[in-house]
């Protein structure tokens, strides 16, 4: 159409495929680190195409600057490395498109919720995507960042008030204390946000894992610990133990790492939950499973 000025998106939706035409565009919810759009695309061979446009938050970029590159770097060797991750398209940090630097992603149906009813088959899957992820050679992700040296800093740099709801003081001597944990087993690439909102399902089988923003390198456990909170409070005790045996199978790790790496989860949380909007019934149910989550990780150091 002559005098049609392109809207951004229409620009990279002809990045995409120079003669691609943009159908719809529109938000996606669910992301608080990033505003994300989902674009549909009619490609000239008549194909549908979808594609998700994630736009890293502020403070993703003043940490890292490069990234959206970096995501994209991650992205194209998770394929390479066979693991269940978006095929990204490619990464922009011009500017000149849209105001802040993006990456342009594979976007992948399904849905978080339609994992499957049986508690066995659903720990089993989860278990072995991650553990794919971590089978991964970290030396071609070296130019992430390392879980253990996050960790030290926060330890070291605690915020002026401590979120006693979530007993912050209390979780923050026990890391303090084993810090030796930390140097305990090798590397690995950690996807660094494992939990089942990152986890796409079709049809009772997991599709993909999405959301690689927070990807570092590190002891497995840590994406290990992560979960098991994340699953206890989303589904309960039996889906978070169920999970553990799994990756156990294959992983036989020492309890007390484990405890460690629990210890780091209750501690991300520290300062989150009330910013969840979630009704006080739920909020407090959490806090009782992240205090017996801590409870149990305690019993561990204190065990012969």
């Amino acid at each position: 159409m002559n005098g049609h000025v392109r809207t951004p998106f229409e620009h990279i939706a002809r990045r995409v495929d120079p003669q691609a035409q943009l159908r719809h565009a529109a938000p996606l919810l669910g992301g608080s680190a990033a505003e994300v759009h989902l674009l549909e695309l009619a490609l000239p061979d008549g194909r549908a195409e979808k594609v998700v446009v994630r736009q890293h938050g502020a403070a993703d970029r003043a940490q890292n600057p490069h990234i959206a590159a970096d995501e994209f770097r991650l992205l194209s060797r998770l394929q390479a490395h066979g693991v269940a991750a978006p095929r990204p398209y490619f990464a922009d940090e011009t500017n000149r498109i849209l105001s802040t630097p993006y990456i342009v992603v594979q976007f992948v149906e399904g849905a978080p919720e339609a994992y499957p009813a049986a508690v066995p088959d659903f720990a089993q899957q989860v278990a072995a995507a991650l553990r794919r992820v971590h089978a991964a050679d970290p030396a071609a992700f070296a130019f992430l960042p390392h879980a253990a040296e996050h960790l030290r800093h926060k330890l070291a740099h605690p915020p002026p008030e401590l979120d006693e709801t979530l007993q912050e003081g209390h979780v923050r001597a026990l890391l303090s204390a084993h810090l030796a944990l930390l140097e305990e087993r090798p590397l690995a690439l950690l996807h660094g946000d494992f939990w089942s909102g990152n986890l796409i399902w079709q049809h009772g089988r997991l599709a993909a894992i999405i959301d690689w923003e927070d990807a570092c390198l590190g002891d497995p456990l840590a994406d290990v610990g992560n979960a098991r909170l994340e699953l206890l409070w989303k589904f309960g005790v039996e889906h978070m133990t169920a999970f553990t045996e799994a990756y156990r199978q294959h992983d036989p790790f020492a309890p007390v790492v484990l405890a460690f790496w629990d210890l780091a989860a209750a501690l991300r949380a520290a300062h989150k939950l009330s910013a969840w909007g979630l009704d006080a019934i739920t909020e407090q149910r959490m806090i009782a499973q992240h205090r017996e989550f801590v409870v149990q990780a305690q019993r561990v150091f204190a065990a012969p």
